[in-house]
């Protein structure tokens, strides 16, 4: 017959298996991430420089063939590396009414590989829309706005801040230096969020992960944006408006946001306020979560009110910010901030204005 004591032995053992057994279960079941690709393991910009037929570029703006280029940067070892580009123009909006349009930058993985830009393929590269200095600080300012939503969310897409230096091979524009950022491809996040990208017409509000959808609407309510859906594309488009959804065989759909030009945090020259929100400046705040997932408010709210001294350190230190600038977005978050430190209005605002 077992002692007391080695009766005791055995039932401690025995929950230490029974622990152990579960932690292994729940690892094999958890939504593991993998890492970021190193382009986007830092948020130290990267001097680049990018050389081509810009005039051509700038002119007929070609969103279907790229033109070829070459792109430069000095790697950690002081050593300038050096790839061949494809780049075209692409996006709708900024496309159309920017002196400057967005690119896509395409590289060939056989010269990226054991570099910084490894693994990466086809990059959006954000730029400025005009030469003025107020576009200048809107790039910023969306940068920083990707920023926000990576401090409170992984499930995010990750940018890297670039110091670009354009140089027109047909010498007919001026060589200038901005501030421009790239964006993770879309690709590449599902790859790191474990999950596949969906190719699909609509998606179901009950399809989407309620948690991290509400995240998100919190964000875009943060930033003061309404130009996007997690449901439909515009017209003729697939699914879905300025978010991206991942997806597996067992969880459910998660919905990440995109393009943030269109908000009254990054301000732009060109943004227009929706008029089905009877808004008369992007800068007002408009809530636009689903009510099937307000029970996830109180959560997200508290996720945003721990990461708040992470979000002010952003803007404070970001470089390239005039203080106008930076006196502006810190007084348009410290406006969510006490918005969301006061229950009625969260109760009125967010909660009651749900869709």
């Amino acid at each position: 017959m077992m002692s007391l004591s080695s009766i005791e032995q055995y039932l401690q053992k025995s929950a230490l298996v029974r622990a152990f057994l579960l932690l292994l279960a729940f690892i094999a079941t958890a939504d593991v991430h993998a890492a970021a690709d190193p382009l986007f393991e830092t948020s130290e910009i990267l001097d680049v420089t990018i050389t081509g037929p810009l005039a051509t570029l700038v002119r007929e703006r070609p969103t279907d063939d790229y033109l070829p280029g070459l792109f430069r940067y000095t790697d950690a070892n002081g050593s300038d590396v050096e790839f061949d580009l494809q780049l075209r123009a692409r996006g709708h909006f900024r496309h159309k009414n920017c002196d400057f349009p967005p690119l896509r930058l395409n590289y060939k993985k056989s010269q990226t590989d054991a570099t910084l830009f490894d693994k990466q393929d086809k990059l959006k590269l954000v730029v400025h829309c005009d030469d003025s200095v107020r576009y200048e600080q809107t790039i910023l300012r969306e940068y920083l706005a990707y920023r926000i939503l990576n401090a409170i969310s992984d499930t995010s897409f990750r940018v890297r801040l670039l110091r670009v230096t354009y140089i027109d091979n047909e010498n007919q524009l001026k060589e200038k230096q901005r501030f421009g950022f790239l964006i993770e491809h879309q690709d590449r996040l599902a790859h790191r969020m474990n999950r596949n990208l969906l190719d699909v017409e609509r998606m179901a509000i009950s399809s989407i992960q309620p948690d991290q959808l509400n995240l998100t609407s919190i964000f875009e309510y943060l930033i003061g944006n309404t130009d996007f859906s997690p449901v439909t594309g515009a017209p003729g488009a697939s699914c879905c408006h300025n978010y991206v959804l991942l997806g597996n065989d067992a969880d459910p759909v998660i919905a990440i946001p995109y393009d943030f030009d269109q908000s009254g945090f990054v301000n732009a020259p060109y943004a227009q306020p929706d008029q089905r929100f009877r808004i008369r400046s992007v800068r007002q705040r408009v809530y636009r979560g689903r009510c099937v997932n307000n029970d996830y408010v109180d959560v997200s709210l508290q996720k945003f009110r721990d990461g708040r001294a992470t979000i002010e350190k952003l803007i404070e230190s970001q470089i390239g910010l005039n203080p106008r600038t930076r006196k502006s977005l810190v007084a348009y978050v410290d406006g969510f901030y006490k918005l969301i430190d006061d229950p009625k209005q969260v109760e009125r605002r967010i909660i009651g204005q749900c869709i």
